[in-house]
């Protein structure tokens, strides 16, 4: 098992300077992770520290609340795309979801994944404030409207990945949809038990630490 492929090696956070890009960039080459993932403006210096590597650009989409409009959600998708972007990670309407308005949740993560083409598109459905039902709902939607994979969280909300959502996400997608935890995932054995519930890629700022 090649760890440092599950790993999307990610910093997200408001404060992150240049620098810190840079430095993600240099980590994610040295242990050839996947991919990198990170906010829309930094896609150029991603793509001009990334040339000549295989390390895929992935960017958050209505991130980290998810309650933007439509819109905006496709905008910034078709932006980072243009920009260079491999793949969208993008946040449901939570606020929908939980108000039993399905059409809408449905109709985004389509338009999104309709504007993006044949690049990756995670659905993060931030399970923290979800019900179990929920959260299989939220599969379910994401399988109907085309979404590559189903994401647990942003890291940003009140908790990350847990084994039981896995293990729950995996019985209600039944191979039909990949798989990606994150949030909280600091450690090597942390990061193999995901791997052996199923998950296919691993969302971590702990990336280098895991695979040292």
């Amino acid at each position: 098992m090649k760890l440092n492929k599950f790993i999307d090696h990610t910093l997200l956070k408001a404060n992150a300077t240049s620098d810190q890009i840079d430095n993600l960039c240099k980590e994610a080459i040295e242990n050839d992770f996947y991919s990198v993932c990170v906010n829309g403006s930094y896609v150029k210096r991603c793509l001009e520290n990334l040339k000549n590597t295989n390390i895929k650009i992935a960017v958050v989409v209505g991130f980290p609340l998810g309650s933007v409009t439509t819109n905006t959600k496709v905008f910034e998708a078709k932006e980072a795309i243009n920009l260079g972007a491999d793949e969208i990670d993008m946040v449901i309407n939570v606020s929908k979801l939980k108000d039993k308005d399905y059409g809408y949740v449905e109709n985004e993560i389509r338009e999104v994944k309709e504007a993006i083409g044949d690049k990756i598109l995670k659905v993060i459905i931030e399970t923290c404030y979800l019900s179990d039902e929920e959260k299989v709902i939220a599969c379910k939607l994401s399988i109907k409207a085309n979404a590559d994979f189903v994401k647990t969280s942003t890291g940003f909300g009140t908790n990350g990945a847990t084994y039981d959502d896995v293990k729950l996400i995996k019985n209600t997608v039944m191979n039909k949809i990949k798989i990606k935890a994150s949030g909280g995932i600091k450690d090597k054995a942390t990061a193999k038990k995901y791997i052996e519930l199923g998950v296919e890629r691993l969302g971590t700022s702990s990336g280098v630490d895991i695979v040292k």
